[in-house]
């Protein structure tokens, strides 16, 4: 599925970089940073494609108003900024650069770590008031400590072996990495409830989702260690800013590196102004390293996407990560015009439910699109799933060979009544094999304008068929016959254009359906 994108809005500051990949590659791209709100919905209509970083809210009213949108691109590593429910409702793929400032977040995790084990902001501020309190900033080694990491994806990694370079003991807590991966790191997992009392250090380094806000609270502030640190380089609200500041306050906490929060900039500034807390603005990701990376990186990405090539950082498009190959994108085409078929066959009936069987990890989907999308660019590969399920469609998939061929065999249960369509691809071109009890003779190229009808052979029917064809002014162009010629048997006319009313076969045939592929 290439993106097909010739329009790309930049709304933040990126690396140049970005821009010059983009344009090398026959993009055009335009610049519009600090547009408010009501200039970005305004504006968005325009383009294909929207590359933001954390500050550019792009909510489902922006991506509503984005009537030709297929990508947005963060250059860099969360999406808590965009609506990605929205945005895949509306068959747009959300794709971030997952690793483009993992170094920087790390080196910033650790920095803050030692500041506050030896009060440097704090110390440095004082002299510069012209004081000179060696006693009043007594420090702690960090050799022997416990750092506790919550989130052991990529930054938690390289947090991890930086700190064990000091001689702490790295702890640490993730619901998805296996614990056999992070001990070969020389982190050690377990549960919350087993992290919190054993650390001198805390560092999260998770998404924020509801599972993760308020993580740290008043309750598991209660369980650590009194005068235990905690840094959050990763989102504001992971801890609770409230909870934290009553921590500092009663000394529970003893010290706070902070470089975000749930509201940025903070005008609530108690933690900001507490002298135990340290304070960026959201500097993770800001070295000329970082920016260069996620700016090439989402470039990149995009380029790719449009070329047909690969799909990485996708967050809601994982459907479409094996659909680049050309075998791939035949049997996308394959599925897309058995569903259309079927939907054709499907037209005179009530709504259909229950199940569809199909083949290979995306095969459901493109069948979805040829049966729910009725020739409408809204339902895609992305998007066809969440259709399917409002519509109360049940999906089920098994894979088979035939004498070494790939062979889809795709079957609507509706209203008690069954439609089933096996087929496969050949040289390239999505062929029909059967329908419903028929099996063709040849098979069925599923391309052009194709008329189905069901009808008991007789040495009349063709030259019937013919003649009302011809009174309409359709020619045919190709026909195919099933291989049993006993009793009702599906055939299949290819046309010069459809037909403007099937009723015209009635006196002839029991069933009808006509589509374009």
């Amino acid at each position: 599925m290439a993106l097909g994108a010739q329009s790309v809005l930049i709304s933040e500051s990126v690396d140049p970089r970005c821009r010059t990949i983009l344009e090398e590659n026959g993009i055009h791209v335009t610049e519009k940073q600090n547009m408010r709100k009501d200039e970005l919905i305004a504006e968005i209509k325009n383009y294909d494609g929207l590359v933001v970083r954390s500050a550019t809210k792009v909510t489902a009213d922006v991506i509503d108003a984005a009537t030709n949108l297929k990508i947005i691109g963060r250059a860099g590593t969360g999406v808590d900024n965009v609506d990605v429910d929205a945005a895949t409702q509306k068959g747009i793929i959300v794709m971030n650069t997952p690793s483009g400032n993992t170094i920087s977040a790390a080196e910033l995790t650790c920095a803050l770590i030692m500041n506050l084990s030896r009060q440097v902001p704090q110390a440095a501020m004082s002299m510069k008031a012209g004081n000179w309190d060696r006693k009043k900033f007594m420090g702690a080694e960090l050799y022997g400590k416990v750092l506790g990491i919550v989130g052991l994806g990529r930054i938690g990694k390289e947090v991890a072996s930086r700190m064990q370079s000091f001689g702490m003991k790295t702890i640490g807590y993730d619901p998805i990495t296996p614990k056999e991966i992070s001990a070969s790191w020389g982190v050690e997992q377990m549960t919350l409830e087993q992290l919190w009392p054993q650390c001198d250090y805390i560092t999260v380094h998770t998404p924020l989702m509801p599972s993760t806000v308020g993580l740290l609270n008043d309750e598991t502030f209660a369980k650590c260690k009194r005068g235990v640190k905690v840094v959050n380089c990763a989102r504001g609200g992971i801890i609770d800013e409230a909870a934290l500041f009553r921590a500092v306050e009663s000394g529970q906490c003893g010290g706070a590196g902070l470089d975000v929060f749930v509201e940025e900039p903070p005008k609530e500034r108690t933690l900001v102004d507490h002298p135990n807390v340290i304070s960026c603005p959201h500097l993770g990701a800001s070295t000329k390293e970082a920016q260069a990376r996620c700016g090439q990186d989402i470039a990149l990405q995009i380029v790719d996407m449009v070329n047909g090539k690969n799909l990485v950082g996708a967050v809601n498009a994982q459907v479409l990560a094996s659909t680049f190959s050309q075998q791939s994108q035949e049997l996308i085409k394959f599925g897309e015009a058995i569903g259309a078929l079927l939907q054709s066959c499907l037209t005179s009936r009530k709504p259909y439910s229950d199940c569809m069987k199909s083949s290979t990890s995306y095969m459901p989907s493109a069948v979805l699109v040829g049966l729910l999308g009725n020739g409408s660019n809204s339902i895609n590969l992305i998007n066809v799933l969440n259709f399917a399920k409002e519509s109360g469609i049940q999906v089920s998939q098994t894979h088979c060979s035939s004498n070494g061929v790939g062979v889809c065999e795709v079957e609507i249960l509706a209203d008690g009544c069954t439609i089933k369509a096996t087929g496969s691809v050949q040289s390239g071109v999505p062929v029909l094999l059967t329908l419903s009890d028929s099996t063709f003779r040849q098979p069925v190229s599923l391309t052009g304008n194709l008329l189905f009808f069901k009808a008991s052979e007789n040495s009349q029917l063709l030259l019937s068929v013919v003649g009302v064809l011809a009174a309409e002014g359709v020619q045919i162009e190709s026909f195919s016959a099933p291989v049993n010629h006993t009793g009702e048997q599906w055939f299949c006319v290819g046309l010069s254009k459809l037909l403007t009313d099937l009723n015209v076969l009635k006196p002839i045939v029991t069933d009808a359906a006509q589509v374009t592929i």
